[in-house]
């Protein structure tokens, strides 16, 4: 059962991509992270920026913006700023967010770290960060 100094677990572990995880690890993951609500139109991160930290998306969309034209929309489930952490790069997008967002705030360092320590946490960003490398050069 999860704590309940974490309510949002129990909406993390009903995420697509993350599933597969036990609850043991959702715990753990939302232990190292950071609940975060924001506005409607907040700027959660700059194009060519250093990447300090990323996001998993509970609920609300944002828009991806490369030059200022919109390459992609993400939603409940989506990963944002992991690209440039896990490439070790600046920033390659900004992200706004087009509604009011519940998000999970992760530092790098806690990322990188939760990735080593649940393989299969690492495997779903790897999966996302695939995906959009591939996205960026066609």
């Amino acid at each position: 059962m999860f704590k309940k100094h974490s309510p949002h677990a129990s909406r993390f572990k009903a995420l697509s991509r993350f599933e597969h995880l036990t609850d043991h690890q959702i715990q753990d993951i939302c232990d190292k992270s950071t609940y975060v609500h924001l506005p409607q139109a907040w700027s959660l991160m700059a194009e060519q920026t250093p990447a300090d930290k990323a996001y998993i998306i509970l609920s609300g969309t944002c828009s991806v913006r490369q030059h200022g034209n919109e390459i992609a929309q993400l939603g409940p489930g989506d990963v944002m700023g992991e690209v440039a952490i896990v490439s070790h790069t600046l920033r390659t997008a900004t992200v706004v967010s087009l509604t009011e967002l519940e998000v999970l705030h992760f530092t790098s360092d806690a990322l990188t770290r939760l990735a080593e320590d649940i393989p299969a946490f690492g495997t779903a960003l790897r999966a996302t960060t695939a995906a959009r490398l591939d996205h960026d050069h066609h």
